[in-house]
C-alpha cells in the first residue's frame, strides 16, 4: 500500500510525552485510550502513542539530574531489539511485547503508536548481539560517532553497511506483529547526523517490507525546508519546530513556520506543528500544571493547526480534562478544516495580525481566520473579493468557535478580536 493511502488526512490522537515524560505505564495508556474511545473518537481522534523510553527501567527516578538516565537498564531481546519494560507494561512479559496493549486499543476502535530513537541500542553494540535476518552483529553496523546529543540510548547506523537495513527491517517486522499503526522516530528529522537522511529512507523501506501500513512521523524539528521533497517521499509527518510548549511566544513563532511550509501539505504528507499543550500537562517533568495558554490562545493554536492542516496530537492527561478543553477538541466545524479544505494559506500578515484562508472541497465555502497577534483587542478587516470569494450583496457568515451568525452587506469582513485571539468564519460559496 502506498504510504499516503493510509494517512489521507492529518493524523489525530494522543501522545504520552507532555504529561508523563518518560514514565507512562500500561494502565495509564489504557485509561487515556478508554477516555478517547468514549469522548473523542467520533470526532476523528484515534491514535494512542506511547512516547520515549518505554523500554527503560527506573524512568523518572533521577529527574532532578537526568531526563534520561545515562546508560540505564533497557529491556532488549537477543536480536538487539528493544522491548517494553515489564515493570511498567506487565502484559509484555513472556516476549509478548506491545501486542496485548495494541489489541486492547484496537478493541476500542482506536490505533496504536510508539516512539523510537534513530539507530541501534548502544548496549547491543557493546555486547555484540545478533541481528535478525543477517549474520552481522550490532557492533558491525553501529556508528559510535553518530550519537544523539540529548539521549544516551542509541548509536546511529552505517547506512551503507550490510546488516543496517536488515536491522530496521527486523524492527518493523516485530512492530507489525505487535499491531503498531504509527511510528514516531526521534533524533532524525532535522538531520543533525550525517546518516539521518539515509536512515529516513531505511525506515520507509522497512515499513514497505513489513507488510503492515504504519504512519511514519519524524522528530524533532525544525525540519529543513530544502529537504521538503525528501520528507514527502519517505514520511507522513515531519516536525517543523522543536518541542512546543504552553507559551504565547511558541505559538506566535508558528505563524512564520506555517507560512514557510504551507505549500508542502498534501495527502499523506503533513508538516507537523507538534503536540497540543492543552489541559493538564507536565507531571513527569515535576511541574504538573494547567496549560499556561489562555483560552483565546488555545483557540488560536487549534485554529492555526487546523487551517494549516497539521497533525493533531493532544499532550495532556485526558482523564482529568475539563469540559471546556474537551469542547474545543470536539468542534466538528473547526476539525473539518483538516480533511475537507484546499488552498490553505496565509493571505495577509503584519506585526498586528494574520489572516489565513482555505476553501471547502465540498460546498465551495471560504474559510477566513482572523488572528490577533497583539496584546490588546483590535478590529481586523479583510476584503473578501481579494480572498477569492464570489459573494455579491448581502451574505450571512458563521463564526465557528461561537456558532454566531452575522450579516455582511458589502465585501468587507470585519471583527473585533481579543488579544492573542481568533475569529474563524465560514463564508457561503
Amino acid at each position: 500500500m502506498d504510504k499516503n493511502d493510509f494517512a489521507p488526512a492529518p493524523p489525530m490522537g494522543w501522545n504520552s510525552y507532555d504529561y508523563y515524560d518518560t514514565s507512562v505505564s500500561e494502565e495509564q495508556v489504557k485509561a487515556n485510550a478508554a477516555f478517547m474511545a468514549d469522548n473523542l473518537k467520533e470526532y476523528g481522534w484515534e491514535y494512542l502513542v506511547v512516547d520515549i523510553q518505554w523500554y527503560a527501567y527506573d524512568t523518572g527516578t533521577q529527574r532532578d539530574k537526568h531526563q534520561y538516565i545515562p546508560f540505564g537498564k533497557l529491556e532488549m531481546d537477543e536480536y538487539s531489539r528493544l522491548f517494553p519494560c515489564p515493570d511498567r507494561f506487565p502484559s509484555s512479559r513472556g516476549g509478548k511485547g506491545f501486542k496485548p496493549l495494541a489489541d486492547y486499543i484496537h478493541g476500542l476502535g482506536l490505533k496504536f503508536g510508539i516512539h523510537i530513537m534513530r539507530g541501534i541500542p548502544r548496549i547491543a553494540a557493546h555486547l555484540h548481539t545478533d541481528i535478525y535476518g543477517t549474520e552481522k552483529t550490532a557492533d558491525q553496523i553501529a556508528d559510535p560517532s553518530s550519537i544523539c546529543p540529548w539521549n544516551p540510548d542509541m548509536y546511529g547506523l552505517f547506512p551503507d553497511e550490510q546488516g543496517s537495513q536488515e536491522y530496521y527491517n527486523s524492527l518493523f517486522i516485530l512492530y507489525a506483529g505487535w499491531g503498531v499503526d504509527f511510528i514516531k522516530c526521534d533524533d532524525i528529522c532535522r538531520m543533525d547526523a550525517d546518516s539521518a537522511r539515509k536512515e529516513i529512507e531505511m525506515l520507509y523501506r522497512a515499513v514497505q517490507n513489513c507488510g503492515r501500513p504504519m504512519v511514519i512521523s519524524l522528530s524533532p524539528g525544525p525540519a529543513l525546508i530544502e529537504e521538503a521533497g525528501h520528507y514527502k517521499s519517505f514520511a507522513n509527518m515531519w516536525r517543523i519546530t522543536d518541542d512546543l510548549w504552553d507559551s504565547w511566544p511558541h505559538i506566535l513563532n508558528m505563524f512564520d513556520r506555517c507560512r514557510l511550509w504551507q505549500d508542502h501539505v498534501s495527502k499523506g504528507c503533513y508538516p507537523d506543528c507538534d503536540m497540543l499543550p492543552l489541559g493538564v500537562i507536565g507531571k513527569g517533568f515535576g511541574d504538573e500544571r494547567s496549560t499556561r495558554l489562555s483560552k483565546d490562545e488555545q483557540k488560536t493554536m487549534m485554529t492555526l493547526w487546523c487551517i494549516f492542516r497539521s497533525p493533531l496530537m493532544i499532550g495532556s492527561e485526558l482523564t482529568i480534562m475539563d469540559e471546556w478543553t474537551t469542547g474545543i477538541l470536539r468542534n466538528r466545524e473547526v476539525l473539518r478544516l483538516l480533511s475537507y479544505t484546499r488552498n490553505n494559506r496565509q493571505f495577509e500578515r503584519n506585526g498586528n495580525y494574520a489572516v489565513w484562508t482555505a476553501e471547502d472541497t465540498d460546498d465551495r465555502s471560504l474559510y477566513i481566520a482572523l488572528f490577533n497577534l497583539q496584546d490588546k483587542q483590535q478590529d481586523i478587516s479583510v476584503d473578501l473579493k481579494n480572498c477569492g470569494s464570489e459573494m455579491t450583496g448581502n451574505c450571512i457568515v458563521r463564526e465557528l468557535w461561537t456558532g454566531k451568525t452575522s450579516n455582511i452587506t458589502g465585501s468587507v469582513l470585519s471583527a473585533a478580536v481579543t488579544a492573542h485571539g481568533v475569529k474563524l468564519f465560514k463564508i457561503p460559496g
